[in-house]
């Protein structure tokens, strides 16, 4: 993150990242799980638009990646949406109990927006790539396009590699 008199501006390719304490589908404490250990591919997303990156969610399950290397978490950034806590929290364990290899935390007070300076978050699925390193690799507020989903596997491979 770079700092300009005093204010933070928002993330950057190669910038590092550290722990966050977000919560869990139960509002328990919790972190984004291998952070450091393995490149993860974050999904920071508004509930108000969960289907935004759907098709970069499958390209991605359809590449049958390492799990030894790779990781996906989905956050949900549940600040920026009309729908109740509880009501997100439920369909969370939901999700969870359908798919209970997946991860899935909840942010109810922006934490990682804040905490790893996302900038605005409203209305967007974020894709971010971090590397073993803790380096943002990749960085996208919005739908990613084809290009953008093929540059994102081949960052994701690179890491991987390493």
């Amino acid at each position: 993150m770079t700092i300009v008199s005093g204010v933070a501006l928002a993330i950057r390719v190669g910038d590092t990242v550290g722990t966050v304490q977000v919560r869990d589908a139960n509002d328990a404490p919790a972190a984004i799980p291998e952070l450091g250990a393995k490149v993860i591919v974050l999904f920071y997303t508004d509930p108000d638009v969960k289907d935004q990156n759907e098709l970069f969610r499958d390209f991605l399950k359809a590449q049958n990646l390492d799990p030894a290397k790779f990781r996906g978490v989905g956050v949900v950034n549940m600040k920026d949406t009309w729908k109740p806590d509880f009501a997100i929290r439920r369909a969370v364990r939901d999700k969870l109990k359908k798919f209970p290899l997946s991860v899935i935390l909840t942010d109810p007070d922006h934490v990682l927006q804040k905490q790893w300076a996302l900038g605005e978050c409203n209305d967007k699925d974020v894709v971010i790539i971090v590397g073993k390193d803790r380096r943002i690799a990749f960085f996208k507020a919005g739908t990613l396009d084809g290009a953008e989903m093929q540059e994102a596997l081949a960052i994701i491979k690179s890491l991987m590699a390493k």
